[in-house]
Formats: structure tokens, C-alpha cells, sequence
């Protein structure tokens, strides 16, 4: 019998075209770290977003693509990275009897909450994402827009009554932070509390505010 140890299937990390690139890579930093296994799917978008934001290219060859993800994070080695063609939708990952923990996109573009708010699946990641929803298994989403129109809260909504968790990209202050990876991390690591993963550095709410009058 194969084991049931949560850490021994992998993490869908979905990524797609919103700005904010930073996050995937702090994300991938921290589970390569804790030696999870991720199967990783960036969308078309993606790939130009990299483009404009970064000036470097992301390969779409998977073997490249995961060098590509290990150098931005700073992780040679530990863990194990599979990734994947964004137009592969007979991939593992776009399969129910492929079991996994769930699945993380981030950042999830408005254009991606849509399609899976209407239940359509063009790519792989999209796919993935249709099929952890059929299968109960958790689908997280961080969102990454501001403002929100009316249709992109609807949509949410449709997701959030699906069982979706959204954890918008939006940090906290009260750890103190003194970089843009930390208010980065915070998102991070409040998007892996949604799967009970504890792999990233933060100082926790320890109570406060308490006023002396």
C-alpha cells in the first residue's frame, strides 16, 4: 500500500499573466526548501509578463523551464520541480486519478478567475485548476488586481461558493517588515496556511493594541 503522508504528493502551482511575478518566486523558494514536490504550469501570458517585468525570457522546454524556476529562487537542488507545457492538457496534473494536495495560482490573473469561474479550460492550467474543483480537492487563488469591477467580484463570489479560498495579494504590516520580500512572504506564507504548510519565515500575531488609558 503506497503511503498516505500528505508530503509525499505533490502541489499544483499554477502561474499565470498578473503582475507580481515575485510571488511565484517566493513560493517555489520556500516549498523547493521543504523538499515538497510541485508541478508547476505557467500560463501563455506568463511567459510575456516575465518579458515585460523581468527582461528575460522564460524557456517553455520543461527541463529548462525548471532551471529557469530554480536560479530565480535560489534553489539548485532540494526538492523536485516538475513543470509543464501551458498547452499540455494531457499532462498528469489535467487528470482526477492524479492525486495531489490541491493547487496554488499565483499570482491568478482576472482573465484565469474567470475561465474557472465558468468552468472553461483552455490550457493546462486551467484544466488543472476545473479539476481540482470536480475532484473537492483545495484550489487556492491570489488574486493580483486593483480596483475590482463588478464582474471580477462576481466571479470571486462563484469561486468562493465553490469552495475556492482567495487570498488576495494584499500584505499586513504589524511583522515589522523591512523589505519587499517580506511583504511578499506574508502572502506566501497566509496562501500555504490555507493547505496547513508551514515553510516560510514569519513572525506571527502574538496579540496587541493594547492601550493603557
Amino acid at each position: 500500500m503506497s503511503s498516505t503522508n500528505p508530503q509525499t504528493f505533490p502541489l499544483i502551482l499554477g502561474i499565470t499573466g498578473a503582475s507580481g511575478l515575485i510571488y511565484a518566486v517566493r513560493a517555489v523558494k520556500f516549498l523547493l526548501e521543504a523538499d515538497y514536490t510541485i508541478e508547476l504550469v505557467a500560463s501563455k501570458s506568463a511567459y510575456m509578463v516575465w518579458q515585460a517585468e523581468q527582461n528575460t525570457r522564460m524557456p517553455p522546454e520543461p527541463e529548462q523551464q525548471e532551471q529557469f524556476w530554480r536560479q530565480q529562487a535560489d534553489v539548485p537542488k532540494k526538492g523536485k520541480l516538475i513543470c509543464h507545457r501551458w498547452g499540455d492538457v494531457g499532462a498528469t496534473i489535467a487528470s482526477g486519478s492524479f492525486r495531489t494536495l490541491g493547487m496554488v495560482i499565483i499570482p491568478c490573473s482576472m482573465s484565469t478567475v474567470a475561465k474557472i469561474a465558468n468552468g472553461l479550460s483552455s490550457d493546462l492550467l486551467e484544466r488543472s485548476a476545473d479539476v481540482q474543483l470536480k475532484e473537492g480537492r483545495q484550489l487556492i487563488i491570489v488574486p493580483r488586481e486593483t480596483p475590482f469591477s463588478l464582474i471580477h467580484l462576481r466571479n470571486l463570489t462563484t469561486l468562493a461558493e465553490a469552495g475556492v479560498k482567495i487570498v488576495p495579494a494584499i500584505p499586513a504590516w504589524y511583522h515589522n517588515p523591512q523589505t519587499i520580500e517580506d511583504l511578499v512572504d506574508f502572502v506566501v506564507a497566509r496562501t500555504f496556511d490555507q493547505l496547513n504548510i508551514d515553510c516560510v519565515p514569519l513572525t506571527r500575531w502574538q496579540g496587541g493594541f493594547r492601550e493603557k488609558f
